[in-house]
């Protein structure tokens, strides 16, 4: 019988909130890959709309943890790094992956730092300048259509999109990180659909996933999106196909919290979908 293979998750965990680690952890199991994990942060909640949240820094608990790991000998098919608190973070993570990395480990990276045209708050104007540092040490980044624009030291531009502005943002994003592939998500090319885009800079292969727009917008939507995509990947997807997965599931999730009206600062259900995770990754990948 073969041994599963063993991605390791690089996020904070919000204990409530369902984003970050409470979505990664989950997910990437559920998909049958083993699920290794170094957080970053404890939070009561996630910061979207909370308010008295508590927060506890975990940087000094990170190398101490990589260290033990290297007395192990412990191989990685994939190390996958979320939310980021501060540019000793980014160092640390950077540091992480060259220590751990094998020749057949994939580096994803969401530079998780911004929404909707703006820069999280809590980060000060020059955050991106040190995202882009370990977006260079990626195989895969992964960041939505603000954080693009960020990292290219461009301004956002508003959707809807069209494809030949999607092929460019996101080769250009290769281009200048270095990254072997890019992923980006929030791509909307009307007013109904909504999905991601790819683009893989050896072969110059561009594709893209578009599902039905939900209109109400959910707190870990990212992280959703992300997990199953990571976990596609060293399932043996394409990033086509891992792309195509991730946003099937992730509307699903949407769809189920809609209807149910749950408060959107919750996150989404993604816990009724997980049943069926392998399926729908496997179905992509024919």
């Amino acid at each position: 019988m073969k041994s599963l293979k063993r991605v390791l998750a690089i996020h904070d965990i919000s204990c409530f909130g369902k984003c970050s680690l409470t979505v990664a952890l989950p997910i990437t199991s559920a998909a049958g890959v083993e699920t290794t994990v170094v957080p970053t942060a404890v939070l009561s909640t996630h910061t979207g709309g909370f308010e008295g949240f508590t927060y506890r820094d975990l940087t000094e608990d990170v190398m101490g943890i990589v260290e033990h790991w290297q007395t192990l000998g412990l191989h990685f098919d994939a190390i996958y790094s979320g939310f980021l608190g501060s540019f000793e973070q980014i160092d640390l993570v950077i540091e992480l992956i060259a220590r751990l990395k094998s020749d057949d480990t994939r580096v994803i990276v969401d530079p998780v730092m911004a929404d909707n045209g703006e820069l999280y708050s809590l980060f000060p104007a020059d955050f991106p300048q040190g995202m882009a540092k370990l977006c260079a040490v990626a195989d895969v980044v992964m960041p939505n259509t603000t954080e693009a624009a960020l990292l290219l030291g461009r301004d956002w531009p508003l959707p809807p999109y069209t494809e030949a502005q999607v092929r460019e943002l996101c080769q250009a994003l290769t281009d200048k990180l270095g990254a072997a592939a890019a992923v980006l998500t929030g791509v909307a090319f009307d007013e109904t659909h909504v999905g991601a885009a790819s683009f893989e800079a050896d072969s110059g292969q561009f594709s893209w996933a578009q599902e039905e727009r939900v209109p109400e917008m959910y707190h870990g939507t990212g992280d959703v999106f992300g997990s199953v995509l990571v976990a596609a990947l060293v399932r043996g997807a394409s990033l086509a196909q891992a792309c195509k997965a991730a946003a099937r599931f992730t509307t699903a999730s949407i769809q189920r919290s809609y209807q149910a009206q749950t408060d959107n600062r919750y996150g989404v259900d993604f816990e009724t979908g997980l049943a069926g995770l392998t399926d729908l990754i496997e179905e992509s990948k024919r």
